[in-house]
């Protein structure tokens, strides 16, 4: 029968239509099979499977492995770190390297040393970005270790826990609320069970599931299926008892998982990333033919003229690019986890820079996370024992997720002096049925046998949705029907304890015969009374909405509470509540109203999670970069649709799954710490990429200027792959730099807008100095040091070689010189090292660097790369060079941010 059923479903998912995967056929044709069937099939049974069977089945069927994605750490960060478009484009200037250098080169000519270089950058820049991301993973991987990774399964007629690694076909798994389906499920047993798929869908909308066999005719996608439990869905309220049907890579998620690319969808940060790239290709498309055609004019050798143009445009690439975004994003992760943060994506750090919108709930964000039961009344607003305990057999009988209320209402149960009675309800109270609570009912109702009450219906919820079910009020032990006019006069009261900041709920009981319940029965309750908990504002709240604020952050509460509730917390921090919407009136909008509205409004309450993350995505659509923080099952759609997503550690493991941050304290003041770190990490990414560039620019300008009119290269190819490699290595500290106030006071634009305009900006400036340093080198420097003879007159060979040497040595070190100083003065749009000083660690390596290199024109192996020691006035030349282009530099900076209105 084993055989049937694997050839079977097998069969069911080559047949389930092109491109399905087989998972679904899989699924699906358990979902039309009957209980007894199935189990014959499986050779399972109600006692689950044996422990002889398991080694079988997990041979047969495979492990309940993601195989692609428990590499999948190491293989992503491995693309990441190699893969991009800047190490690509340098791994095939390599290749060519490599054709023209060696392969076609004559033998007294090849020269693998330019290719080398090349390979060397980028295996440099790779394994550091790979090195410094897995480093930062290691706060993540801790907290992956901590999210509930075990299952309750029947086996041998015994329930018992097991890693969810360890489930096999046939395993008959025990769920329950707040639970992640651990694979492919067809349900046998369920009660009041309403699950969560949108780690699968996407949509919020929370389904009801049952343990009924399907009709062979019944189609539709394969989550509508009631029967069916997908793997990665989660367990909102209820419980059930399935068998496995598939595991691992044949369930449903890992054929979504396996049809997803490694990196994910285009994002905010790759496609800034690919901006730049495309500005630099451009420049290189440029620049490549120029250079090549100009030393074929002059008469150059055309393979000499080729690998020289080469080798300017890697160095017109800022190789180190992906080590120094790396560096960056990775320095920033580890500062955020020093302040209670753990990012688990470090290009997080990016959305953290560029968020101008946070969209956030209330309660645990704006108020504490435990709210307090303040009050326990009747219908006019005296203390009701009544409703006290019927709210506690609720809270404590109902299936789904506990929450704040539910707590705050158990906790009574120590109430000085009222523990033993609150003991005895819950032994002698008996659970018969219920139905879960939803959003678009918002109330939980449970059949209870109540001691000396008999079988109640005991529903709690929203106070307009409980008293539009009632038709009756009790009061001092009577009932009376409820008039026309009793319902405001409920509002009044219930509008009272709201002025005064408080959450309100209904309480409301009807007398039933039956063994189950229905949406039907809410109907004709007696309204008991009301709950009224105190939800007060966070001391720091309004602190920390003010320091979002003046950082050009948009703070929008998104609430399931009623709007006075969310009104009366907004006027205490702060939030600007002129505009409100509530979910009702977002359901009448269409998408071009709703795209104005969710501009002017900073208060949205009373919203379903569909509702939710409908804003979240309209907002993004505006062009924000939004940032969402919730900790919620119902959340988890709204976090997929934001640039960042953002839980805290107390949230429910699926929830903290779909999150990009994990906040190991709920508090919006670690929210604007991490916009800072964001902020200081896209400043240090932004000053490499457009000091970098624009400096390589300035020097292939020059060279395209100086290969025109010099009867030799001015530089070599290794000499200037050697210059770009070392400033690149010095430039791996900036991620460590300090970062101007005012740098962070905006969200910044990831992209390459401004960086052409840079670029050619401060290039030609660079370029001035170069020409400069050309004609005094040539004229002065260098006959002075070939016995005063200039290079025109030059016969001896060997003295055309010194010459020559000498000149590209003087040029590597004007090149490095100017290069470190443009560094320092383009870091900052203030007066460098005066009004804005850089840390120490960017000082001393700078320093350093230019010292150590310097004094390696003066050693042997300078000699390597064809540099030779100059004079001791030409260093004080460099001094004067680099004083003069400070000057000049710092009046075209103030010209650049008259024009453009920023620097980096």
């Amino acid at each position: 029968m084993r055989d049937v059923h694997e050839r079977d479903l097998r069969g069911a998912g080559a047949a389930s239509g092109a491109g399905a995967p087989v998972s679904s056929g899989l699924a699906r044709d358990s979902a039309r099979r009957n209980v007894d069937e199935l189990r014959g099939s499986l050779s399972t049974s109600s006692d689950g499977l044996t422990g002889e069977q398991v080694p079988k089945m997990r041979e047969r069927y495979g492990r309940n492995e993601l195989a692609a994605r428990a590499s999948d750490s190491l293989v992503r960060c491995l693309w990441r770190a190699f893969v991009n478009p800047f190490s690509v484009t340098l791994f095939v200037l390599a290749l060519v390297s490599i054709a023209t250098d060696v392969v076609f080169a004559p033998d007294v000519a090849k020269s693998a040393s330019t290719a080398f270089i090349i390979l060397v950058m980028v295996a440099t820049s790779g394994v550091i970005r790979l090195v410094l991301e897995l480093r930062a993973k290691g706060a993540s991987d801790q907290l992956d270790r901590m999210i509930r990774d075990r299952v309750i399964v029947r086996r041998d007629g015994r329930e018992r826990e097991v890693s969810v690694g360890d489930l096999v076909v046939g395993d008959v798994v025990l769920l329950h609320a707040g639970e992640r389906i651990p694979a492919d499920l067809r349900l046998i047993q369920t009660r009041d069970l309403f699950v969560s798929q949108a780690a699968i869908t996407g949509e919020s909308a929370i389904v009801e599931k049952r343990g009924d066999t399907l009709d062979a005719a019944v189609g539709g996608p394969i989550t509508q299926l009631d029967n069916l439990a997908l793997m990665a869905t989660t367990v909102i309220s209820g419980s059930g008892e399935g068998i496995v049907v598939a595991v691992g890579r044949d369930t449903v998620y890992g054929g979504v998982s396996d049809s997803v690319s490694g990196d994910g969808p285009d994002d905010s940060f790759r496609r800034g990333a690919s901006s730049i790239a495309w500005v630099m290709l451009r420049f290189m498309a440029v620049l490549i033919p120029v250079v090549f055609a100009i030393l074929g004019l002059t008469g150059a050798d055309l393979l000499d003229a080729f690998a020289f143009s080469l080798s300017v445009a890697v160095g017109l690439m800022p190789e180190m690019l992906p080590m120094v975004i790396s560096a960056c994003l990775a320095k920033g992760s580890l500062a955020m986890f020093r302040k209670r943060a753990i990012v688990r994506n470090i290009d997080a750090m990016q959305g953290f820079g560029s968020m101008d919108t946070l969209c956030f709930d209330k309660t645990g964000t704006l108020t504490s996370e435990n709210i307090l039961l303040e009050y326990y009344t009747d219908v006019l607003g005296n203390e009701s024992a009544e409703t006290l305990d019927l709210a506690y057999l609720n809270s404590s009988y109902h299936s789904g997720v506990r929450n704040p209320i539910d707590n705050a209402v158990l906790a009574c149960s120590t109430m000085p002096g009222r523990e033993a009675h609150f003991a005895a309800l819950a032994r002698d109270a008996r659970k018969v049925d219920e139905i879960p609570f939803d959003y678009p009912r918002t109330l939980v109702s449970t059949l209870v046998d109540v001691p000396g009450a008999g079988r109640m219906l005991i529903a709690k919820g929203d106070v307009r949705q409980v008293v539009a079910r009632c038709t009756h009020v009790a009061w001092r032990g009577e009932t009376y029907e409820m008039g026309e006019g009793d319902a405001g006069g409920a509002s009044a009261i219930v509008d009272e304890m709201l002025a005064d900041g408080m959450k309100v709920i209904a309480v409301a009981r009807r007398r039933m015969d039956g063994e189950c319940i229905t949406p039907d029965d809410e109907r004709g309750l007696t309204l008991v009374g009301y709950l009224a908990f105190f939800d007060a504002p966070k001391p720091s709240a309004a602190t920390s909405i003010d320091k979002l604020a003046r950082l050009g952050v948009t703070p929008k509460l998104l609430t399931g509470d009623r709007l006075s509730i969310a009104l009366s917390v907004c006027r205490r921090v702060g939030i600007d509540d002129d505009a409100t919407l509530c979910g009702g009136e977002i359901d009448a909008l269409d998408e071009v109203h709703l795209a104005h509205a969710v501009e002017r409004t900073s208060v949205f309450a009373e919203l379903t999670p569909a509702q939710k993350a409908r804003i979240v995505a309209r907002l993004r659509a505006n062009g924000h970069s939004v940032g969402f923080l919730g900790d919620g099952i119902n959340d988890i759609p709204a976090l997929a649709e934001a640039s960042v997503g953002i839980s805290v550690d107390t949230a429910v493991d699926a929830t903290k799954d779909a999150a990009d941050v994990v906040l190991l304290e709920k508090d919006l003041d670690v929210l604007e710490q991490g916009v800072l770190e964001g902020r200081k990490t896209f400043a240090n990414m932004l000053k490499y990429i457009k000091v970098t560039a624009s400096s390589n620019f300035g020097n292939i300008l020059s060279i395209v200027l100086a290969a025109a009119f010099l009867p030799f290269l001015p530089m070599t190819s290794v000499q200037l792959l050697l210059l770009n490699l070392l400033y690149d290595v010095l430039c791996i500290v900036l991620p460590w730099d300090r970062v101007d106030v005012e740098e962070t006071r905006a969200p910044r634009d990831w992209s390459g807008r401004t960086l052409g305009c840079f670029m050619v900006t401060f290039g030609p400036v660079s370029s001035l100095f170069d020409i400069v340093t050309f004609l005094v080198l040539f004229f002065a420097v260098c006959p002075a040091l070939c016995g005063g003879t200039p290079y025109a007159q030059i016969s001896d060979p060997a003295l055309q070689t010194r010459f020559v040497s000498l000149f590209q040595t003087g040029w590597f070190l004007e090149s490095l010189w100017t290069q470190l100083m443009v560094l320092h003065c383009l870091r900052t749009s203030k007066l460098p090292l005066v009004q804005s000083r850089p840390s120490m660690p960017v000082m001393v390596v700078t320093v350093t660097g230019v010292v150590a290199l310097t004094a390696l024109t003066f050693s042997g192996a300078g000699a390597v790369f064809g540099l030779t020691p100059l004079s001791v006035g030409y260093l004080g030349f460099l001094v004067a060079v680099c004083v003069l282009y400070f000057v000049l530099v710092t009046l075209a900076k103030g010209l650049y941010q008259l024009r453009w209105r920023e620097l980096i």
